[in-house]
């Protein structure tokens, strides 16, 4: 661009970059003598029929994400109309996007990975706090300043681009990599499904890779909705202990396994970036290769009770490792991420990939096991009772014949 235009009151100075809906400017704001980002959309692209609910569905989102007032949030100033362009006129960033800073095999420091995910679950939280989801969030919609601070971009028109994205089954996509399980097959997205896409950035800040990929669409849909994803240690060994049983609980395929709220996941990602930095156990030390989760032997798994008797097929009465999330707050119930975690992990510390469909637990695996020359299904308790009871029994046939 060599000359400055106008676009409503607004002085379009330079490009900022073109994205899949229409054109980022950087503009002037004569009135108020500030610079600011201008987003347009492009409403020919709805086609002639669908313009009417387009523009109208633009304005609904547009006014109910400008009235988020957060540090982690780019501020939507101002909405208008030119043309066949409708706009948004937004706070001015100076940084780059989280999806300059990755890459294929390309991972951040943990430290300032669990950081910008924390700051993005606050915002998340306080938008959620105010009725409002973002349905799209992505690295392309995190923008990071120089000074390292994380803020959510394209509240208002995330919707818009998920419903202009659907498949030939209605199904709505978003971007497809970051979407949740609900949202391939169709269902509403609900702030969880924010909290899943956000765990889905997490897991590429640590790794270089996304936990779900596939050759076509299919298989991607596939994988979201099936497959459970390694831990991100077994990728990257400076991810600690803490972080794998996080990243589990926040990637559960169903919505209420989930962290409920944003608040919740980003306090725990600030009490295990503590715990990092102060070197407690359980959250390891950045600069050291922390080993997988731990896992016991089968060969030492609690014996089952015989069957018939009270409490069988409890999982609870497993005797369970000692928690590395000790000290983590507590929305963190682990039962379930550990669980998952555990058919993950082999006690050699070796990948297992098991499918979400699967119900084994560790108790079932120590139950379902074939039973060695000389091992009873039952403890040592229930060994001991057993021949203490045999002995009295004994003494007292004994004592009675004497007589």
């Amino acid at each position: 661009m060599t000359e400055p235009w106008l676009l409503g009151r607004y002085e379009i100075v330079a490009e900022l970059g073109k994205g899949a809906m229409g054109v980022v400017y950087r503009a002037n704001d004569p009135m108020l003598n500030r610079v600011l980002a201008i987003k347009t959309i492009n409403t020919e692209e709805a086609g002639h029929e669908g313009m009417a609910e387009y523009e109208a569905r633009f304005y609904t989102e547009a006014k109910a994400a400008g009235g988020l007032n957060h540090p982690n949030i780019i501020i939507i100033y101002d909405i208008g109309k030119s043309g066949h362009l409708v706009y948004m006129a937004m706070e001015y960033i100076e940084g780059r996007e989280l999806r300059e800073m990755l890459g294929p095999g390309q991972f951040l420091p943990v430290v300032q990975a669990v950081d910008i995910a924390a700051q993005v679950a606050e915002g998340l939280a306080y938008a959620h706090q105010h009725h409002v989801v973002h349905r799209d969030i992505k690295p392309a919609n995190i923008m990071i300043t120089p000074e390292g601070r994380a803020k959510i971009a394209d509240f208002g028109i995330a919707r818009m681009r998920s419903a202009e994205t659907r498949t030939q089954t209605g199904v709505i996509l978003g971007s497809p990599k970051y979407i949740s399980p609900e949202q391939v097959v169709g269902k509403r997205a609900d702030h969880r499904s924010d909290i899943f896409s956000l765990g889905v950035i997490l897991y590429e800040c640590l790794t270089g890779a996304t936990p779900f990929n596939g050759e076509g669409l299919s298989a991607l849909m596939y994988q979201i909705t099936n497959h459970d994803p390694a831990p991100p240690s077994s990728t990257n060994p400076q991810v600690p202990v803490m972080l794998d049983y996080i990243i589990a609980k926040v990637l559960a395929k169903a919505p209420e396994a989930r962290y409920q709220s944003a608040a919740d996941f980003a306090n725990d990602l600030r009490e295990c970036r503590m715990q990092m930095e102060t070197g407690q156990p359980g959250a390891g030390n950045p600069s050291l290769v922390t080993r997988p989760i731990p896992v016991a032997p089968q060969s030492a798994a609690a014996p089952s009770p015989p069957a018939g008797t009270p409490g069988e097929g409890l999982d609870e009465e497993v005797a369970q490792p000692p928690s590395p999330t000790k000290g983590i707050s507590r929305a963190f119930d682990s039962q379930e991420a550990t669980q998952r975690l555990m058919r993950q992990i082999g006690a050699d510390g070796t990948m297992e990939f098991v499918s979400t469909k699967s119900s084994i637990s560790a108790t079932s695996f120590s139950r379902n096991r074939a039973l060695q020359p000389g091992e009873y299904p039952w403890g040592q308790r229930e060994n001991t009772i057993f021949i203490a009871t045999v002995a009295l029994a004994l003494v007292i046939a004994t004592f009675i014949v004497l007589l």
